[in-house]
C-alpha cells in the first residue's frame, strides 16, 4: 500500500493519459445542461460542450455546479483501499465551492484527507496535482506531497487568449461593460489566474497579437531555464497544435503538452480559447 493518493477534480485540465499513468483520482465536476445532469469528462466531453454553445447562438449556455459530498466520500473511499493518507489539490477556493465541499467529505471518511488550495485554477492546479502525485509515486509522505504541490501552485502561471469576453460576463465573471467594451472594439484579452483572482492584463487587438503576447511572456519568464508547459485550447486543437509549435522553438521544454479545457471551464470561457500554464524548474516566476 502506498502512503499518499493523490485526488483533484475534473477543472484541473489534466489529461486522461496523465491521470492514468500517475495514478491520480479525480472527481468529475458537474453540468447542467437542457434540464440534464453531466458529470465533466465521463458524461460529456469538451468537444460536445463548445459545438452545444455555438450552436445555441449563446442562448442557452451550460450551468457548473460543485460535485457533491457524497461523490468526494466515494472518490476518498476508493483511494483509500490503496494507500495510508489522501492528499486532495483543488482549484482556488475564491473561484469554486470544491475546497468547501471536499473539506466537508474529509471529516466523513475513516482516513485522514489534507484538502490542499491551489490558488490558482485549470493547468495551474493541474500542474501542482502532477507534481505531487510524481512525488507520491516514489513513496514520500503526505506533508513532503503536500509541500510540492503548494511549491508548484506558488510559482505556476496560467495566462489565457479570449477571444471574446461575453461568455465571462454571462457567468459574473467580469462587469457587463468589459465584455462590451470587447465586442465593439474587436479586441482580444489576455487573462490571467493568479492569487485566487481571475483579471485582464493586456487588451491586443487581434488574436494574432494576443498569441505573440503569450508566447512573450512565456519566454521572458523562462530565461532560458528549463520550464514545464501546458497548452490549453477550446475547441481549436488546430491553433493549440500551432502554438505547441511555437513554444518548442521559444524556450527549452521540460516537459510539453496539450490539454483540452474540461467542459467546466470552457462553458465560462467560451469556445476558442487559447492559453497556457507554465512552471519554471529551478526558480519562481518574478
Amino acid at each position: 500500500m502506498r502512503k499518499v493518493a493523490v485526488v483533484t477534480d475534473s477543472a484541473s485540465n489534466l489529461p486522461a493519459e496523465l491521470i492514468q499513468r500517475h495514478h491520480i483520482f479525480v472527481v468529475p465536476v458537474l453540468l447542467y445542461l437542457d434540464g440534464r445532469e453531466y458529470r465533466d469528462g465521463v458524461d460529456i466531453t469538451a468537444g460536445e460542450i463548445y459545438q452545444y454553445m455555438i450552436a445555441s447562438m449563446d442562448n442557452h449556455l451550460p450551468k457548473t455546479a460543485s460535485p457533491s459530498v457524497g461523490e468526494f466520500i466515494r472518490v476518498y473511499l476508493i483511494a483509500a483501499q490503496q494507500a495510508e493518507e489522501i492528499v486532495s489539490i483543488h482549484l482556488s477556493a475564491n473561484l469554486s465551492a470544491i475546497y468547501q465541499v471536499a473539506n466537508l467529505a474529509r471529516e466523513q471518511v475513516p482516513v485522514k484527507v489534507h484538502v490542499v488550495d491551489t490558488h490558482t485554477a485549470a493547468m495551474g492546479c493541474g500542474f501542482a496535482t502532477l507534481e505531487a502525485a510524481r512525488l507520491a509515486e516514489q513513496g514520500a509522505d503526505a506533508d513532503a506531497v503536500i509541500r510540492r504541490a503548494q511549491e508548484v501552485a506558488g510559482k505556476v502561471r496560467v495566462i489565457a487568449m479570449l477571444p471574446r469576453l461575453d461568455y465571462l460576463q454571462k457567468g459574473g465573471h467580469v462587469p457587463a461593460v468589459a465584455a462590451l467594451a470587447g465586442s465593439a472594439l474587436k479586441i482580444c484579452p489576455i487573462l490571467t489566474v493568479a492569487n485566487d483572482q481571475a483579471r485582464v492584463v493586456e487588451l491586443p487587438r487581434t488574436p494574432e497579437r494576443a498569441v505573440r503576447r503569450l508566447l512573450d511572456m512565456l519566454e521572458r519568464d523562462a530565461r532560458g531555464r528549463p520550464v514545464h508547459v501546458a497548452v490549453m485550447h477550446a475547441g481549436v486543437p488546430d491553433q493549440a497544435e500551432e502554438l505547441r509549435r511555437e513554444v518548442e522553438k521559444r524556450v527549452q521544454c521540460a516537459e510539453l503538452f496539450t490539454t483540452e479545457f474540461t467542459p467546466v471551464m470552457g462553458t465560462h470561457t467560451g469556445p476558442g480559447v487559447l492559453g497556457l500554464a507554465y512552471f519554471v524548474e529551478d526558480g519562481k516566476l518574478s
